[in-house]
């Protein structure tokens, strides 16, 4: 376990008035800091890990607060290292004066995610189950929350670790017959190799195939709603959020910018953007509302393009969407069916176009699951699913499948195995960047920089 010689601390609650606020202190001075500053029943420095205790903060005759204090000896703690969590109650003044009171007795602030930066080097936790952490906090849905969990209790690391432990059995036999290469002598047959290297390719690939859909788990499904002014698609905004978010009107361009909502659709997260109409515009402000739409079709996972059901669907608008963005992306729904006759329904209705009424509702519950068909197809996953939502991770996969696909080349075309081992080496490397065994510290700053203070 890594030793640091200084002790951190940090309010580990959001800012603001509150029941509790909790205050995190780690380092191997921690306890120590802390009793000098608590007046309770038992000393802490006696205490046994596990424990809470109660009493008073102090500074010298004077009581800050009375608190609840929980100890964690090493190395059974989050971070590995002595660490003390002291519950005060939630006014900023009296954390502050807490904080104010532990900086005075050599304790300096946490920097962002250090806690679980310490976690990590102390091998607490994995780089992946690390990077987890602040997914699980950040968790909009259910979905979300289960997928990060999933990564956070180590399923991830197991099928990347699985895979380089094959690699690392393959290479070193190789490089084991390049040190008697003279002699002659064979450690592993081609056979081998080459069902190894073939097991490797399968593993990593369907975890790179898996990114676009842990994506969508993670920052969930971008959907634009565009067509022309006035075909309703501020009220099928307001109908889907069940409230009036965006202005309704009978006037034409009424919306001139990009509105974002968010939306709960079977577990999973939507981003709603309701587009400016996009039309020729000699205002000025419409104009910029109307650019602002075309970035949010050519960024959509979903493209939601309405037309209205009295009209039809604008084959020339859907002409130009199909210029910005692909045409699998697009799904076809005609608003305002309740302003056509009964008899004349049938008549519109078609198998790729979606008929609804932001009026009246009509409809609507088809086109929400079509988005989420659209968006999650047939996926799915367990309780004990690796799925890769990290651009990080999905780069490091991508980068080992390709070296294990040049090994797999070398073997086939006969050269020797220096090539191979070599190939096999950069892919052992990436899958280790996954998991912490092989990271820099700009690395390491980069991921962590973007956690809260506290955690």
């Amino acid at each position: 376990m890594q030793k640091f010689e200084d002790t951190i601390a940090a309010i580990a609650t959001p800012a603001g008035v509150g029941a509790i606020s909790i205050i995190r202190i780690s380092g191997e001075a921690s306890i120590s800091i802390a009793d000098k500053i608590f007046k309770g029943r038992t000393a802490l420095n006696k205490a046994e890990g596990y424990t809470v205790h109660y009493g008073n903060i102090v500074d010298k005759d004077n009581i800050i607060d009375d608190v609840l204090i929980t100890v964690f000896r090493e190395p059974h703690s989050y971070t590995g290292e002595n660490s003390v969590e002291i519950s005060a109650h939630g006014n900023p003044f009296i954390t502050e004066q807490i904080i104010k009171l532990l900086f005075l007795n050599s304790v300096r602030q946490a920097d962002p995610g250090e806690f679980t930066k310490r976690a990590f080097l102390n091998g607490k936790l994995d780089l992946s189950e690390a990077e987890a952490v602040i997914d699980v906090i950040n968790a909009r849905t259910e979905a979300s929350l289960r997928g990060a969990r999933n990564q956070l209790d180590g399923y991830l690391s197991s099928r990347v670790g699985g895979v380089r432990d094959i690699l690392i059995k393959i290479s070193s036999m190789l490089e084991l017959e390049l040190d008697f290469v003279e002699e002659g002598m064979e450690f592993i047959e081609t056979g081998e190799v080459r069902e190894s290297l073939n097991k490797a390719v399968t593993e990593i690939t369907e975890l790179v195939d898996s990114f676009s859909f842990g994506r969508v788990l993670r920052d969930g499904v971008n959907v634009a709603l565009v067509g022309k002014p006035n075909v309703g698609k501020s009220s099928l905004m307001n109908y889907l959020l069940k409230e009036s978010r965006a202005i309704v009107s009978h006037i034409p361009g009424t919306t001139r910018d990009v509105i974002r909502e968010e939306l709960n659709i079977g577990g999973y997260l939507f981003k709603l953007f309701d587009t400016a109409g996009i039309r020729e515009s000699e205002d000025h402000v419409e104009r910029e509302g109307v650019n602002r739409s075309r970035e949010s079709v050519e960024n959509a996972d979903v493209v939601l393009f309405l037309s209205e059901a009295a009209m039809g669907v604008d084959d020339e608008m859907y002409r130009m969407l199909s210029g910005l963005t692909e045409e699998k992306k697009i799904l076809k729904v005609l608003n305002k069916s309740d302003l056509i006759e009964p008899d004349n329904l049938n008549k519109v209705k078609d198998n790729e176009v979606l008929l609804i009424s932001s009026l009246t509702g009509a409809g609507v519950s088809d086109l929400l699951e079509e988005l989420k068909k659209r968006a999650i197809g047939s996926k799915s996953f367990s309780e004990k699913t690796a799925v890769v939502s990290n651009v990080r991770h999905n780069i490091c996969l991508k980068d080992a499948l390709n070296s294990v696909n040049n090994a797999h080349d070398s073997l086939e075309n006969g050269l020797s195995g220096e090539f191979i081992a070599l190939d096999m080496r950069n892919a052992i490397s990436s899958l280790g960047e996954i998991i912490g065994l092989i990271t820099s510290d700009d690395v390491l700053d980069n991921i962590f920089g973007n956690f809260c203070i506290g955690k």
